[in-house]
């Protein structure tokens, strides 16, 4: 059985800062991509950034240069640092990763941003 804890969320100013994490653990050989979503009020859920096993990132439009996507393998754990918030990041942020050939979903975490 796989696990996956998510946090970091909260309610933060515009130009503000958070961190998000996501610690996998359970019954895992490795872990391949991992990656956020992020599926804002009313709207559909939208990929927002993606690192590999090897640490190969790639970035939405919309976040490139304010969000940075690391991971440490030896924790499992992928982290979302977030950089010069905009409402419009008002979202619930979703991790997902591949492992034995299946992709797994976190259960999302709220970030609010506020004027």
């Amino acid at each position: 059985q796989v696990h996956v804890v998510e946090s970091g969320g909260g309610l933060v100013q515009a130009g503000g800062s958070l961190r998000l994490s996501c610690a996998v653990s359970g019954s895992i050989f490795s872990i391949n991509d991992m990656g956020w979503y992020r599926q804002a009020p009313g709207k559909q859920r939208e990929w927002v950034t993606t690192i590999t096993s090897s640490g190969s990132t790639n970035y939405a439009d919309s976040v490139k240069g304010r969000f940075t996507i690391s991971r440490d393998n030896l924790k499992n754990t992928v982290y979302l640092q977030m950089n010069s918030l905009k409402p419009e990041d008002t979202a619930v942020y979703y991790c997902n990763f591949l492992t034995g050939g299946i992709y797994y979903w976190g259960k999302g975490t709220l970030v609010t941003v506020s004027l």
